[in-house]
C-alpha cells in the first residue's frame, strides 16, 4: 500500500523504520569487500527478504539497498556506469516489498555519503557532488522510492549536495548524521546545528536527526540536544541507532544491543521527542519487532536525562565535551 512520509507523519503516530542492510546481509553470506549493491543482481530474493523480514516486524520505513550506490564508491568496483541502473532495480524490490504489504509502507532511497573530501580539504566540488547525488536519486525515484534517505553523513557541505540533488530531482528527502565524534560529525558539526544546515535550500526536509555513530545512549543524548532546534524549525526527529555498542568476536563483529534493549531505547527515543524510530548497525528483525511491541504499548513518560539514559541503556561511548574544554573541536558553523 503506497503512502507517503509526510502522510505517515500527519498521523502523529511514532513511525518505525527498519533495522541494518550491511550487518544482516553478512549473516546472509556478503563477504567483507562485496558491494551490497551487488546483490541486486546476484541475489535479489536475499535484498527482497531482508525487506520482508523487516515489514513483518512492524517496520513502516523500509530503506533501499543503495547507501553505496554513487559513482564515486561504485567506481572502486569499476561500476561507476551502473549507478543509476542499481539504484532503479534497489527502489523496484522495495516497492514490490511495501506494495505486497496489507498496510502503508514507505520507500525510502538511501543515499550514503561519497567517501570523498570536498575542497579545499579534497578534490570534490559541489557541483560535482550534486550530479553524482542526481544520478542516485533519479535510478531511486524511477524505482518507486517515496522518499530520499540521506544518511550517515558527516559534512554540512555533503548533506547540502544531497538535499540540492533529492530537490534537482523533485523528490521530497530527509537528512541525518552520524555523531560520533565525542558528540559531533567526524567534520565537526554539533546535533544542534543540523537544523541551520538546510537553510538557504529552496525545499526543507521531512525530518531530520541522526543515524549510526556509536551506541544507543549516544544517540539518545543526540536526540535531546537536537530536540531544542527541532523545534523551532518544525522538523520531526530520526534517531536510528546502532544496536548497542561493537564487539569482535574471533574475526566477526557483534553487536552488544539485546532485543530488550532496543526496544527500551526505541521508548526512551520516544519520549525524548523523536517522531521516527528506528536501527542501525547490527539491528535485526528480531530488535525491529521488539522495538515495535515496545512503541505501539508505551505510555508515554517524562523526557528522558543523560543520567537515565546511562543507567537505563548503558555509558555513552564518546562523552560530549564541555564548552569550557580548550582541546574541544569546534564546529563549521560555530
Amino acid at each position: 500500500m503506497r503512502t507517503s512520509l509526510s502522510d505517515l507523519l500527519a498521523t502523529k503516530k511514532i513511525i518505525l523504520a527498519d533495522g541494518a542492510t550491511g550487518t544482516n546481509y553478512f549473516a546472509l553470506g556478503l563477504t567483507s569487500g562485496e558491494p551490497p549493491e551487488f546483490w541486486l543482481d546476484s541475489h535479489p530474493e536475499r535484498v527482497a527478504g531482508l525487506h520482508q523480514q523487516f515489514v513483518d516486524a512492524g517496520a513502516d520505513i523500509i530503506l533501499t539497498n543503495t547507501f553505496g550506490c554513487n559513482s564515486h564508491r561504485l567506481k572502486l568496483h569499476n561500476a561507476q556506469a551502473r549507478t543509476y541502473e542499481l539504484a532503479k532495480k534497489a527502489a523496484e524490490i522495495a516497492r514490490g516489498v511495501a506494495d505486497s504489504s496489507s498496510r502503508p509502507v514507505v520507500v525510502a532511497g538511501s543515499v550514503g555519503p561519497t567517501g570523498e573530501l570536498f575542497e579545499p580539504l579534497g578534490a570534490l566540488t559541489h557541483e560535482v557532488a550534486v550530479a553524482s547525488f542526481e544520478e542516485q536519486i533519479r535510478g531511486l525515484k524511477d524505482g518507486g522510492a517515496d522518499v530520499v534517505w540521506i544518511e550517515t553523513m558527516s559534512a554540512i557541505e555533503e548533506v547540502r549536495a544531497a538535499a540540492q540533488a533529492a530537490i534537482n530531482v523533485s523528490m521530497p528527502y530527509t537528512a541525518t548524521c552520524s555523531f560520533d565524534t565525542a558528540g559531533r560529525t567526524m567534520m565537526g558539526l554539533k546535533p544542534d546545528g543540523l537544523a541551520e544546515v538546510f537553510a538557504g535550500l529552496a525545499v526543507a526536509p521531512v525530518a531530520m536527526g541522526a543515524n549510526c555513530g556509536v551506541g544507543a545512549s549516544d544517540i539518545l543524548v543526540t536526540a535531546l540536544e537536537m530536540g531544542a532546534t527541532a523545534s523551532h524549525s518544525h522538523l520531526p526527529i530520526i534517531t536510528k541507532g546502532n544496536c548497542g555498542i561493537p564487539r569482535f568476536e574471533g574475526v566477526e563483529i557483534k553487536y552488544s544491543g539485546t532485543p530488550e534493549l532496543m526496544a527500551r531505547y526505541a521508548t526512551m527515543a520516544v519520549d525524548a521527542g523523536v517522531r521516527i524510530v528506528g536501527g542501525c548497525c547490527g539491528t535485526s528483525p528480531e530488535h525491529l519487532a521488539a522495538m515495535r511491541n515496545a512503541i505501539d504499548s508505551h505510555v508515554d513518560g517524562s523526557r528522558p536525562t543523560i543520567e537515565t539514559i546511562i543507567a537505563e541503556i548503558g555509558p555513552l561511548t564518546n562523552k560530549p565535551p564541555t564548552d569550557n574544554d580548550p582541546n574541544r573541536r569546534k564546529s563549521r558553523r560555530g
